[in-house]
């Protein structure tokens, strides 16, 4: 390595008469803040002289600790700072350390904490607390301690200072070597080879780094230009050459480039860094001292690793390519958009900017119906006319699938012009294909995060529009926000709610109306939630089938209703029915009718005493796969009824084909039994239905005796509602039949 002028652990004292020589050699640079002036004078008389690692010193004063904080800041090369703890207060330096540490960010700086009063800062305490070096009373600086503490606080600086300068070089490299091949990712890496090279030598950055590219097949070589230096150099960028004045550099640099290899010349070295796409590079280096064997071994290992990330090249072009474009359209991607939203918002464009996405109508069935080569002619033909309309500083990208994004100025991006683009047909396959597109937007002044949440917003509002009107627009406002992140939070709160039990299921007694006899109940499902309050359904349970929580709970559900059942006839109550809602997700799920099967054998539940409501909705949602599952259902012996009955829009023959077992009419069509003819009518169209297709009618949300007596006389045999009870507890209803059956009242059994 090369050889310092006096060795690390040698302390050079001169006489305080002798002359010394002025050199223009750095300085290791001490900062003395103190009140009192007299530790100034006392500091300097014990250190003149003094030479630390074959630097010499220099002082810079400060008499109070916001002095010394100015003087921080005006000077980021201070090595040391002797820090008095009390000055304008008693606490003044020790304030300060937390400055030093916290605001100014100066971490490479070494403190030693003095004191003349150890009472006001215990030692222990100090140390613990604070980010300090050393802890010194005054008294015990002696001229030899503070010469053995100050050589230690700038030898640790100085390793952190070395430390710190690799790492910054280090990080250059990393930045520049994802962009090598663009003019200023080219500049940044070879900066970054200077400093790191020069930092393994001990230098500050002084030397260039010149490349030359092949212009041809036949490995014709344009001249070799600077594309990187610092120091004396700096001026040198992008200039050949053969236009630098000096020489030696000149030539060392050629021949370097003829031999392909290292050359360690006195003071002097050229370093290969090595050939790949067709440019090479080397690296030169000036005022360095004789390095031995292992100094050179390392400077060419380091020279080794940048070959091989320059061999990379075509490989990091491929992953930028990867992480920042769209592989089908070569359209910028979710990640690059993300980055550009963010990069505007810093600059202060986004006060002003528009994100519009859009997304292609009834895209995904055209893709189904004519082949995936068509569906990319599609996006093709879309991506051309939204470039070919909005070029920079516009930005188009393509999010995914079939959504894309426009960036850009408000006054550029209005959401009816860019809608007139999808008025004419595309031309697709040597053909013409009309594709609409429906529009949700923001400014991005309306958010208060970086580009992943603009474009969330974004896809909140495109949500909203698809919902209402496909082709339309609709703009983010913050209630769409308020709505989303409501149904997020209850989604986490019913996963918890799961796990702590707080779901629970309550039975709703159902009657025959001609005799008033129990038959059974329904089991509905319901969340108090820690604070006691309870969750209404029709809030969570559309949550629970979005989430898919739903199976999981609905489960759960029909275990728990055959337990109920079960102790309801062990409790002296045989041929009760328990009905039990099922969810067209629970319906779907490939596991349904094993949890069925398990929840009637861990039960001893009687299935003819079992009872499945699925929707009428649900039922008509796919015929063939529905009547299916129902028959094994029925199979099983568990009858099955039709929820809700009225509200859909059901095939008479396909409901004959279902072969359900009961109709369950609506509460909607039950309340209004004694306010609208026209409800009467359809109630009583239901009746006549089931008694044709021989089924039997439940009516639920019965309230009144008047809407009773109405649903018996039009013929429906069962009822459920207020009118005989109100949903309870398993223990309740147990209870609740027994008093029944004390007072008279005819129960089951």
């Amino acid at each position: 390595m090369r050889t310092p002028a006096v060795s690390a652990d040698d302390l050079l004292f001169c006489d305080e008469d002798a002359a010394v020589p002025v050199q223009p050699r750095p300085s290791w640079r001490v900062l003395i803040a103190d009140d009192e002036v007299d530790v100034h004078e006392s500091t300097v008389f014990a250190l003149r002289g003094l030479e630390i690692l074959g630097r010499p010193i220099s002082f810079l004063h400060a008499y109070s600790a916001a002095e010394a904080r100015q003087k921080l800041i005006d000077h980021d090369d201070v090595a040391v700072i002797l820090l008095d703890v009390v000055m304008e207060r008693v606490d003044a330096g020790l304030e300060l350390v937390r400055v030093i540490r916290e605001q100014l960010r100066q971490t490479e700086l070494r403190i030693v904490l003095r004191t003349g009063q150890p009472g006001y800062a215990p030692e222990m305490d100090v140390v613990r607390d604070y980010d300090i070096n050393d802890y010194k009373a005054k008294a015990d600086l002696t001229q030899a301690r503070l010469y053995t503490t100050l050589t230690a606080a700038i030898r640790s600086y100085n390793q952190l200072h070395m430390i710190s300068a690799s790492r910054r070089g280090l990080d250059l490299i990393v930045r520049g070597s994802s962009e090598l091949m663009g003019e200023r990712g080219l500049a940044e890496f070879a900066a970054g080879v200077i400093t790191q090279i020069n930092a393994l030598l001990g230098l500050p950055p002084e030397g260039l780094i010149v490349a030359r590219h092949s212009v041809d097949a036949e490995g014709d070589w344009t001249e070799a230009v600077v594309v990187a230096a610092a120091g004396t150099f700096r001026d040198s960028v992008r200039r050949p050459l053969g236009s630098l004045d000096d020489a030696h550099a000149r030539d060392l640099i050629r021949q370097c480039l003829a031999e392909r290899r290292n050359l360690f010349n006195g003071q002097r070295i050229a370093l290969w860094l090595g050939e790949t796409s067709g440019t090479v590079m080397v690296v030169y280096v000036v005022g360095i001292g004789a390095l031995d064997e292992a100094a050179q071994g390392l400077i060419e290992l380091f020279c080794g690793n940048v070959s091989a990330c320059l061999a990379n090249l075509d490989l990091f072009d491929r992953l930028k390519s990867a992480a920042y474009a769209d592989t089908l359209l070569r359209l910028p991607n979710r990640a690059r958009l993300v980055q550009e939203i963010d990069t505007r918002r810093e600059s202060g464009e986004a006060e002003n900017a528009l994100l519009l996405l859009l997304n292609l109508d009834h895209f995904s069935e055209t893709n189904e119906a004519l082949g995936h080569h068509y569906g990319d002619e599609i996006l093709r033909a879309v991506s051309a006319r939204l470039v070919a309309h909005y070029p920079w500083p516009v930005m188009v990208a393509r999010i995914h699938g079939d959504t894309f994004a426009l960036l850009g100025p408000r006054e550029r991006l209005d959401p009816e012009a860019v809608a007139q683009l999808f008025r004419q047909p595309f031309a697709v396959a040597d053909g013409e294909q009309m594709v609409t597109a429906t529009f949700g937007g923001l400014m991005l002044r309306e958010i208060e995060g970086g580009g992943s949440e603009a474009i969330k917003n974004a896809s909140i509002a495109l949500k909203r529009a698809k919902a209402t009107r496909r082709g339309g627009f609709a703009r983010y406002d913050r209630r769409m926000g308020e709505v989303v992140r409501a149904r997020v939070d209850l989604v986490r709160a019913l996963r918890s709610a799961m796990h702590a039990d707080e779901l629970f299921l309550c039975f709703q007694p159902q009657v025959r109306l001609d005799n008033g006899r129990i038959i059974g109940a329904e089991a509905l499902l319901r969340w108090k939630g820690p604070d006691g309050m309870p969750i209404p359904p029709d809030r969570f349970i559309p949550v629970a089938e979005h989430s898919g929580l739903i199976v999981d709970i609905g489960r759960r559900t029909l275990r728990a209703a055959c337990q109920c059942q079960v102790a309801v006839v062990a409790a002296g109550f045989p041929g009760f029915r328990m009905a039990v809602n099922i969810s067209m997700a629970q319906f779907r799920h490939p596991g349904f009718l094993g949890d069925l099967s398990q929840a009637i054998q861990e039960s001893g539940v009687q299935p003819s005493q079992l009872e499945l409501e699925i929707t009428e909705s649900m039922a008509m949602l796919e015929p063939d796969y529905v009547s299916e599952v129902i028959r094994t259902i029925k199979r099983m012996g568990v009858t099955v009824a039709v929820d809700d009955f009225g509200t859909g829009f059901s095939s008479l023959s396909y409901l004959q084909r279902l072969a359900v077992d009961r109709l369950k009419i609506d509460r909607a069509f039950t309340g209004a039994l004694t306010r609208s003819a026209s409800d009467g009518s359809i109630v009583h169209t239901i009746i006549q239905l089931a008694r044709n297709l021989d089924l039997t009618v439940i009516a639920e949300g019965v309230e009144t005796p008047e809407q009773a007596k109405m649903l018996s006389s039009m013929g429906c045999r069962e009822a459920q509602g207020f009118l005989i009870a109100r949903p309870m507890t398993r223990e309740d209803l147990t209870r609740w039949l027994l008093a029944r059956r004390e007072t008279g009242w005819p129960v089951v059994g």
